[in-house]
């Protein structure tokens, strides 16, 4: 799995043209928040290097639950499927996954030691909690494990939690993160490595940071256009350090855009003053 930390940019956000409105803020703006309020955090494969133990435990669960084994070589084809798709290519039924889930969870605690956070992952989060912005976790994880991954002093840094999600039921630890911390979908940001997560991202309203290091690969991601890609820990504390459009010049747009609709009415309009 690549390394996060201080790698030279490749990806940039896409489309294109979400990206460009995002760099160059109007000279007006009086005040400079951060371009998103609230950044949540997958935690598996997008802050914790766990990949590496998921590879080595899953074959001996696969003989435990009867379903296929995950070969070497079928690795970089597997990073291409969304999370229905590789349940399908190894054969897990559906009323099978709580199950794994428990069993998957159990032992990874069993064997925390082995997991990491990436490098670079607390100076990143320090980095955002200065700068104003509010850090939750969403995962499938337990909040044990997550918490023990990143240590008392860590765990502090991050003010929400909605750790055991589903497999496929992220959507509502997203939604009760938004609840708990007052922040509307359009301030925040879901920074994930999988297909599941832009989905989930997508369907609670919230943008979505595919990062290039985890389970699937960038051009799996790219392709569902996320908001922002990351190909390093360093490009998501550049884009948080953007400033956003604060209330006042939101206003002042919305009044621009009055004043020149006035001054050149469309069509229908002028044909809605004829008729009065």
């Amino acid at each position: 799995m690549n390394n996060p930390e201080n790698k030279e940019t490749v990806h940039r956000g896409f489309p294109k043209a979400a990206a460009i409105g995002r760099l160059d803020q109007p000279s007006f703006c009086r005040t400079h928040p951060p371009r998103y309020k609230l950044a949540i955090f997958d935690f598996d494969g997008t802050l914790a290097d766990s990949f590496t133990w998921f590879l080595r435990v899953i074959n001996e669960v696969a003989d435990t639950y009867n379903f296929r084994r995950i070969q070497e070589q079928e690795l970089t084809k597997l990073r291409s499927y969304d999370a229905r798709g590789m349940l399908e290519h190894v054969g897990i039924p559906m009323w099978k996954l709580p199950l794994l889930q428990r069993h998957v969870r159990k032992r990874m605690t069993a064997d925390i030691r082995e997991i990491a956070l990436f490098p670079g992952v607390v100076k990143l989060l320090k980095r955002l909690r200065s700068q104003g912005v509010t850090l939750a976790i969403v995962t499938s994880n337990s909040l044990i494990n997550v918490r023990e991954v990143l240590g008392p002093s860590d765990a502090s840094l991050i003010q929400h939690y909605a750790c055991g999600a589903p497999i496929l039921g992220k959507r509502a630890k997203l939604r009760k993160v938004l609840h708990s911390s007052g922040v509307r979908p359009s301030d925040a940001i879901f920074i994930g490595d999988e297909i599941r997560d832009f989905h989930a991202a997508r369907a609670e309203g919230i943008a979505f940071g595919a990062v290039s290091w985890g389970v699937n690969s960038m051009e799996s991601l790219t392709q569902y256009f996320p908001e922002e890609t990351f190909s390093s820990l360093d490009e998501i504390a550049e884009l948080m350090a953007r400033p956003g459009i604060d209330v006042l010049t939101q206003k002042t747009h919305r009044r621009r855009r009055a004043t020149r609709r006035l001054r050149n009415p469309t069509r229908r309009e002028k044909l809605a003053g004829c008729n009065l």
